[in-house]
């Protein structure tokens, strides 16, 4: 298993409200299509990885593995949410600056702030507009829309490669984003696109909307929550070598860590030894004890990290990329700490299909993160 998760330098939303007015500091990010007297308004998010990082989890951590890069997103609040719509992701055409502006400033104090980037401008102090229709480049593309010029651009694809990402939402979804972005960011890695980071927009049919008010609202990187944006990268790094180790076959068992030191800093990555055994195991001679003997979990078994607090899944169950992997000495999985918010504490979990029965195991797996230095 693997996941790895890196967390923006950067992020904003721009709004046609105040086509000048900067949100590069704001605790939320939101998209939106709504009417305000009978005008229709629209936001977009924008949203940047640092590429240092993005290279640094591509060479040294996922390697020659096959991997898949997504855009993860938690939901604050959602208003007139529609019975059915989609939100779209491409990677940004033009560098932005981030801003240390806040929505409601540029509301309450009549005059925006003009820090970092806005609907119309990309740069502090209404510097470098957009491009609008006209003056796209060859590839990219922008809003249309003659009352409010400006709105970001972006690719659409590049070298025969589709860069749209979206993500489908129906009635009583969980509208949490989570959309593959792996196109955009392989071509951010390979230097074949310059990396200016995302944008995700509602569909053209939902933005300058004038018969609801569709706002929703994401934690942003300036959240004082667990919930900031990442760019979640996952891979199947399993290992499954079972040696001279039984499998269990008992549902009725017991799975734990067996070297759970209880506190670890947010840096680095931890490989959590597994110990498998039946809860009755079968009565025989021996001059040891048979409850020391560990056993392997069959191929498929796969992990989740719950927060203890929110009872969130932090990381899923996912037979993809939070496989557990198995040695001559027993099941393990490794766990990167960056990615978890420090001063958490969260418990590990277990699934495995033991005779045809689903099993999870949580035996007092839990652990605390703790911010390093």
């Amino acid at each position: 298993m693997a996941v790895y998760k890196i967390f923006p330098d950067k992020d904003s939303f721009i709004f046609t409200e105040v086509t000048t007015g900067n949100a590069g500091y704001d605790e939320m990010l939101e998209i939106g299509g709504y009417p305000i007297q009978e005008i229709g308004q629209t936001s977009r998010t924008l949203i940047h990885f640092k590429d240092s990082e993005v290279t640094d989890v591509l060479t040294n951590k996922v390697g020659s593995n096959d991997w898949t890069a997504s855009i993860e997103m938690f939901i604050a609040s959602a208003y007139e949410t529609p019975v059915s719509h989609s939100i779209e992701c491409y990677p940004v055409s033009a560098y932005w600056d981030g801003g240390i502006g806040k929505y409601a400033d540029d509301l309450n104090s009549g005059s925006a702030d003009k820090s970092g980037v806005s609907w119309k401008f990309t740069k502090p102090e209404a510097t470098a507009a957009w491009n609008i229709e006209g003056q796209f480049a060859a590839g990219t593309t922008g809003s249309y829309n003659a009352t409010y010029t400006g709105g970001g651009t972006w690719f659409t694809g590049s070298s025969g490669v589709n860069l749209e990402s979206s993500q489908s939402f129906e009635t009583n979804d969980d509208v949490d984003i989570f959309m593959n972005v792996t196109n955009a960011v392989d071509m951010h890695y390979s230097g074949t696109l310059t990396n200016n980071g995302f944008i995700l927009k509602f569909h053209d049919d939902i933005e300058f909307n004038l018969t609801s008010s569709i706002r929703h609202k994401f934690y942003s990187a300036n959240t004082n929550t667990i919930y900031p944006p990442s760019l979640t990268f996952t891979w199947d790094d399993q290992s499954y070598v079972t040696g001279s180790l039984s499998i269990l076959s008992n549902p009725i068992a017991h799975v734990k860590v067996t070297n759970n030191s209880g506190r670890y800093p947010d840096v680095g990555k931890q490989r959590f030894r597994l110990h498998a055994r039946p809860k009755y195991p079968t009565r025989t001679f021996t001059t040891g004890s048979i409850f020391k003997t560990n056993y392997a979990l069959n191929s498929g078994s796969v992990y989740a990290l719950k927060d203890e607090f929110t009872e969130d899944l932090v990381i899923p169950f996912n037979s993809n990329y939070s496989k557990i992997s198995c040695d001559s000495s027993g099941p393990y999985l490794d766990v990167f700490m960056n990615g978890l918010q420090p001063e958490r504490y969260y418990r590990l979990l277990v699934r495995s299909e033991i005779d045809g029965n689903t099993c999870t195991f949580d035996n007092d797996n839990v652990f605390k993160i703790v911010r390093n230095g």
